[in-house]
């Protein structure tokens, strides 16, 4: 119904209802406007302390969006009050230090949309084209922090992303779990004329049941990034892609089918990674690799401790060690900070036990 087709008393209604939504706007706008204020008034107080890049602080951010979403009283939902203060502590500080972010591109990659979703849309972004060059951009001071996938629930570990971490400085952050929705697109409406896909290995491998029923023998080309694949795609006749919708939207590509993951609950947990971990934020956890001679039980008592002390262990994986025939290391993720005085019990115990012992980081658990 148009406001001309109303009655009088309910065309009043509706004005009265706009003129407080009008006045509201204008109070949210005055109460944003002040927050930045803050922030530039904290940005000034610690660059006279000599805190000239102390501005992101990854748990207090945490603790914030925990708060609201525990203080949150609706209708808005959990994700969408979390999305609105992201956004507004992102601008706000880029008011502070405006970040550049590096993730594994090119544009329209899953892992931008985890950058955006962790850091909010007003960072500066640097998209490179392997993971390497991720970790190499944060390690050289080009950019303040780095971007990448490190786990899917359907296909398991990211060894680029792990592997790096035996010979990188960098800390881990934070981490970030996006949902993965695949979609199909093409240029081709008729899918008969479809005889190649390109996408990520990943992308090939989450969508394999569908992609043999609907699509039995076309050919299968892995690719550096979905969004590569869209690329290709939107150039290329007779070819399809498996990438994110937000991928064919910037390359103009037709979207034939979505959520075609074999899995409906597939995500990808991203790490962020920067020069050093956070403070403890109240609900964190902590990352590290281990190792020890290979002798009977020497896994068991390395890992012996955090049972003991009380920590959660929530994932543990193998990879071959740098030196060494049949030699391994083991990174493992547990509940907890490491200034934790459970954590720091158990770590200090491990470390008499191993032959390596390295803390990748502490940070604030993905909301």
């Amino acid at each position: 119904m148009s406001d001309e087709q109303a009655s009088p008393d309910d065309q009043a209604a509706l004005q009265a209802v706009r003129a407080r939504i009008d006045a509201l706007d204008d109070e949210i706008l005055r109460l944003i406007s002040e927050r930045a204020r803050m922030a530039e008034e904290v940005a000034r107080v610690k660059r006279e302390a000599g805190h000239s890049n102390d501005f992101y602080r990854p748990e207090r951010e945490a603790q914030v969006l925990r708060r609201v979403r525990q203080s949150n009283p609706g209708p808005l939902g959990e994700e969408a009050v979390t999305r609105l203060f992201r956004e507004i502590m992102s601008a706000c500080l880029a008011i502070q230090l405006p970040l550049r972010v590096a993730f594994l591109g090119p544009e329209g990659t899953y892992t931008q949309e985890a950058a955006l979703k962790h850091f909010g849309h007003a960072m500066g972004t640097a998209p490179l084209s392997t993971i390497a060059a991720v970790f190499r951009e944060v390690e050289s001071g080009a950019a303040h922090y780095g971007v990448v996938p490190v786990e899917n629930s359907t296909e398991g570990v990211v060894t680029h992303t792990v592997d790096r971490f035996l010979t990188s400085p960098l800390q881990i952050v934070g981490e970030v779990q996006l949902p993965i929705h695949h979609a199909l697109a093409s240029r081709e409406q008729d899918w008969n004329a479809i005889r190649r896909i390109y996408s990520h290995q990943q992308g090939l491998a989450q969508c394999r049941v569908w992609v043999d029923t609907h699509l039995p023998g076309v050919e299968r080309v892995p690719v550096t990034s979905t969004a590569e694949a869209a690329r290709l795609a939107a150039a290329e006749g007779g070819t399809a892609a498996i990438a994110s919708e937000a991928a064919c939207e910037l390359y103009d590509l037709p979207v034939l089918a979505t959520h075609i993951e074999d899995e409906p609950g597939n995500t990808t947990r991203f790490l962020v990674v920067g020069p050093e971990s956070p403070p403890p934020s109240g609900d964190d956890k902590t990352s590290l690799v281990i190792s020890r001679a290979n002798q009977p039980g020497g896994l068991y008592r390395l890992l012996e401790p955090l049972a003991r002390n009380g920590v959660n262990m929530t994932r543990i994986e193998s990879r071959p060690a740098p030196q060494g025939v049949w030699e391994y290391v083991f990174f493992v993720d547990l509940l907890g900070h490491v200034e934790d005085e459970p954590v720091r019990r158990a770590l200090a115990e491990i470390r008499e036990q191993a032959s390596l012992c390295r803390v990748l980081g502490s940070y604030p658990r993905a909301l």
